[in-house]
């Protein structure tokens, strides 16, 4: 088998499915009213949300919320603030590429 296969846990709040030298895949659940702690992006990242409403406040500007179906790119450095202010449970995805040195 040449290839190597990983699962979302769909009861994981964080999961590292992928990390290696070339990227790192997460997948990222939080219930209504949790959030992630607001940081700076210590890589290039894009998030995939897969369902409800993410919330995201970018650099001090105001927040914005993206539904399902929606791949944000967010560049290295970036001041992020990730919230599920919705009712329903959201659940992302996230790559950073090339892979965080730190």
């Amino acid at each position: 088998m040449i290839e190597t296969v990983a699962r979302l846990q769909p009861d994981a709040r964080i999961q590292q499915v992928i990390r290696d030298e070339n990227l790192h895949y997460m997948h990222v659940r939080l219930p209504a009213s949790d959030s992630l702690p607001a940081h700076h992006a210590n890589g290039n990242v894009y998030l995939t949300v897969l369902e409800g409403s993410l919330r995201i406040a970018l650099e001090g500007q105001p927040a914005r919320a993206y539904a399902a179906g929606t791949v944000l790119m967010i560049p290295l450095g970036t001041h992020m603030d990730i919230r599920n202010e919705g009712p329903e449970m959201l659940a992302f995805t996230v790559v950073k590429a090339p892979a965080p040195t730190a």
